[in-house]
């Protein structure tokens, strides 16, 4: 059968109505995951600093992690490139995870939480939190079907180059949405392209296809042989995080340290990773492993020297989360992520007009089955969500009440503007 574009704009139309709510989660969320680090600094007054120029020793700011959390472990040290964040270092205490604000500039501690604005976004984007590989694979879809999207919008609207300034005004309010619709659609394309793109990458790694996850994911040094055994807790406040840093840089001449992961016993090394004179790689394209016994190099990678598939994969968080370019890069990604995000409300709400108006003399509710399938699906990730937030990260009672409050607002208003408006336009009519 030959497609015509009526077949193209039926696709384009279901993938945008259909899976609508799941959608629109995916997309919302990577654009709050952009600015989800300036988050933390709105609303945790703890996680801001004013930009010194010397940095503080880090075996200082470890000296004050330990009399702080005696019994606990630093299991990762997060060094913030922006220069009004703090360090953000994760402290293990009896099997829960603590995210410690830390001044890079004075080593003071200011304050810790166990959920971070930055940690949740990620993770809701991620995978929904969902777990077993599901979440990461149904998020990963939506690469696919936005590129999809995209396509079949670029067939059915014919000479769209020549449209990139037509708003249409003063014809209802119908023909207003569809304009609206399809100019920040155009405007949107280059991003499109970059989030459909990187989001097919990140699926073809996470499936391994072609061996892409094998190539790009280098292994860690195996096991140091170390005859003086310590507890695991003692030897991440008692290895030399200050020298570890040094014999990186000096591996890596203009190294900028991004992540410290200490030790996780005597016989593993230390990894260092950061930023080098390499343009829009992220930070583990730089890695270096170090014997925290005797603070010899065990291996080092640079990101100059790797692979071009190494190269791609690595330039592939940068770009989609848009940190590469600092806040200016990151404010533009999330613009025209709200802008991706607001096509998926304005076509539904297109859509559903327009089916709500051919059903007016049926009196049939609008989308049927589908409607169920995505509440389904929503009811299901947010159970999970609760159930990840409170036994993995231990969330307070105020974020738990903050959360569940965000989702029941966003519940309503899909309901009242989607359902229950479009559904009393039927009645009325």
């Amino acid at each position: 059968m030959k497609l015509k574009k009526k077949h193209f704009f039926q696709l384009h139309s279901w993938i945008g109505t259909r899976l609508s709510i799941l959608f629109f989660i995916v997309c919302f969320s990577g654009t709050l995951a952009t600015l989800s680090n300036e988050m933390d600094w709105l609303f945790f007054p703890e996680s801001r600093v004013r930009p010194q120029s010397e940095l503080a020793d880090r075996n200082v700011i470890v000296k004050n992690i330990s009399k702080q959390y005696p019994n606990g472990e630093i299991q990762y040290w997060d060094l913030k490139e922006e220069p009004y964040l703090c360090d953000i270092v994760y402290v293990g205490v009896d099997g829960k995870r603590t995210y410690v604000f830390v001044n890079p500039y004075t080593g003071e501690i200011q304050g810790s939480t166990n959920l971070t604005f930055q940690r949740f976004f990620r993770d809701l984007h991620y995978y929904l939190f969902i777990p077993f590989q599901i979440g990461h694979f149904t998020v990963l879809a939506f690469g696919f079907l936005l590129l999809i999207s995209l396509i079949t919008a670029l067939y059915f609207y014919k000479k769209w180059w020549r449209k990139l300034f037509e708003l249409q005004t003063g014809k209802g309010r119908l023909v207003l949405f569809r304009s609206i619709h399809r100019l920040v659609g155009l405007w949107s394309i280059p991003f499109t392209i970059l989030f459909s793109i990187t989001g097919i990458w990140y699926f073809m790694e996470r499936a391994n296809v072609g061996g892409l996850s094998d190539a790009v994911n280098t292994s860690s040094p195996d096991f140091i042989h170390n005859n003086e055994k310590q507890p695991e807790r003692e030897l991440t406040y008692n290895v030399d995080y200050e020298k570890a840093s040094k014999i990186a840089q000096q591996e890596i001449p203009g190294l900028q340290i991004g992540t410290i992961l200490p030790p996780t016993s005597p016989e593993a090394p230390f990894y260092l990773t950061g930023k080098s004179e390499v343009p829009l790689v992220r930070k583990r394209a730089n890695r270096v492993y170090i014997n925290p016994n005797t603070y010899e190099t065990i291996k080092v990678q640079k990101a100059e020297d790797i692979s071009t598939t190494m190269w791609l994969n690595d330039i592939a968080d940068p770009l989609h989360f848009g940190y590469w370019g600092g806040l200016i890069t990151k404010i533009i990604w999330f613009i025209f992520g709200l802008g991706i995000s607001s096509l998926i409300l304005t076509g539904i709400w297109i859509t559903l007009k327009r089916q709500a108006n051919k059903r007016k003399k049926k009196r049939k509710p609008v989308m049927g089955i589908w409607r169920f399938i995505n509440w389904g699906i929503f009811l299901v990730f947010v159970g999970f969500m609760h159930t990840i937030i409170i036994t993995r990260y231990n969330a307070s009672n105020q974020a738990l009440v903050v959360i569940s409050l965000g989702w029941l607002i966003f519940a309503f208003l899909t309901y009242y503007i989607f359902v229950f408006r479009l559904n009393k336009a039927i009645t009325k009519s």
